[in-house]
């Protein structure tokens, strides 16, 4: 049998990787509690690899209550201390504080478009962007400048790029890679 060829960071030796990358990366998600998951990942994981929140991804879901919306907009001080408390996690004040204060912003938008995924569609073009060289783009800068407008915070354009890579909207799997797909196909 031979080995899968994979993009270059994806850790042969960390099995979770493996999976995100051969499963999750890359592929369209509609699913507004999934947007919300990957979107606050992928704000924890600024200024850090992503393997490190892959790693932690049980534990934040446990920490965050399977990123139900509704659970995350009750939070108050004493659930910010209990997040700051939990070793499992990412123990910044400022990327907790963000992760609720976004997901309050991501419940406007949602009321305004009828769904996040609706609000990504309305920006975002039907068929996905092949790129796998770069780390922003026009697309991610007018969406992070539309989330900072908002009140978001890191929620730069290097972050979302990574969450429209993440999301399937940008597929930037590596030309050998056994995903990979080009303009043509």
């Amino acid at each position: 049998m031979t080995a899968k060829t994979r993009c270059f960071w994806a850790n042969p030796k960390n099995p979770l990787y493996i999976h995100y990358h051969d499963e999750e990366w890359g592929r369209p998600v509609h699913d507004d509690r999934h947007l919300l998951e990957l979107l606050i990942l992928e704000s924890f994981q600024a200024g850090l690899s992503w393997e490190c929140i892959l790693n932690k991804r049980e534990a934040f879901r446990q920490a965050f209550d399977n990123f139900d919306r509704d659970k995350i907009l009750a939070y108050d001080n004493a659930k910010i201390a209990a997040l700051m408390s939990n070793p499992g996690i990412i123990r910044n004040r400022a990327k907790i504080t963000a992760a609720i204060n976004n997901t309050r912003i991501f419940s406007n938008i949602q009321a305004e478009f009828g769904s996040f995924d609706a609000y990504l569609a309305n920006l975002c073009p039907s068929e996905p962007i092949y790129d796998h060289i770069s780390t922003t783009s026009p697309l991610s800068d007018t969406i992070s400048a539309d989330l900072r407008r908002r009140g978001m915070k890191f929620v730069g354009s290097t972050t979302i790029y990574a969450f429209l890579q993440s999301i399937g909207i940008i597929n930037s799997h590596q030309p050998g890679c056994f995903l990979y797909h080009n303009r043509q196909d």
